[in-house]
């Protein structure tokens, strides 16, 4: 082979040997690259979240490690074509740190029924997608106890929020028990996780509190990571796995407080 060629082989050589070491490192790199997430104490999901709905809520006494915090952020009312936000008004002071998930709670006009147009989804999806980029929220949880009508615009609505919200952002939904037990439409939803309501019931309220007692499961994996429990209202039987999202119609104090983490599931 004349010397100019093997030159020439020798610097190919290289060059190859080079782009290979190359992308060996990038490789190394993504594999000890952390995943990213909103904040790491946000990114461990407590035992008990507490419900801080529209009223001036001061937790700032609670142990973070163990405890979290689902605010009302947003109230949206639908009506007719229109879209009518309502953004938390009242203060909320909690620690530094907090693992928090914004709620959003949607109600649609008994009176001028709402049209559920496609740019009342848009305009709906916009406004939750802001909740994301508040600091230490990690999850937007939706609250909406959807007619049979209305489900078709909440499954979309789910949809397009999964779609423009962070990968790294979690999305949650309040759901009526009966959607877990017998009615369970949200199966295939894009959300992870829906928050069995355990009090305010309606009428079947009993029966599912029968068979949750009795051991009986929700038939919605969905539902099977946490429960939704009021403390003005009798617990049914509960699995010590989940988590427990907790409504307090009260002011909470510390003792509230104390008396959900001291107390067996």
């Amino acid at each position: 082979m004349p010397r100019s060629s093997i030159k020439s082989f020798a610097i190919f050589i290289a060059g190859i040997l080079v782009a290979v070491a190359a992308l060996t490192f990038g490789a190394d790199r993504l594999r000890r690259s952390p995943v990213p997430r909103a904040n790491d104490t946000a990114a461990i999901k407590p035992q008990i979240i507490l419900w801080a709905w529209e009223r001036p809520v001061d937790l700032r006494f609670i142990d973070n490690r163990k405890i979290g915090v689902a605010y009302l952020a947003r109230s949206i009312t639908l009506r007719s074509d229109e879209v009518m936000v309502r953004p938390r008004i009242q203060p909320l002071r909690i620690p530094d740190q907090t693992r928090v998930i914004a709620v959003t709670r949607i109600e649609t006009d008994q009176h001028r029924r709402p049209l559920l147009t496609t740019n009342q989804r848009h305009q709906v999806t916009k406004t939750i997608v802001e909740l994301a980029e508040l600091q230490y929220v990690s999850e937007i949880q939706i609250d909406f106890d959807a007619l049979q009508s209305e489900r078709q615009f909440y499954s979309d609505l789910l949809i397009d929020l999964r779609r423009e919200l962070p990968a790294e952002k979690r999305l949650s939904m309040t759901a009526l028990a009966s959607w877990c037990m017998s009615d369970n439409w949200i199966s295939g939803l894009p959300v992870n996780e829906a928050v069995p309501m355990l009090f305010r019931m309606a009428a079947d309220g009993r029966q599912i509190l029968t068979r949750l007692n009795a051991g009986d499961d929700f038939s919605e994996p969905l539902c099977r990571q946490s429960y939704g429990i009021s403390l003005d209202e009798p617990q049914p039987k509960l699995s010590p796995a989940r988590s427990l999202f907790v409504f307090n119609p009260d002011a909470w104090t510390e003792q509230s407080v104390r008396k959900i983490v001291e107390s067996p599931k």
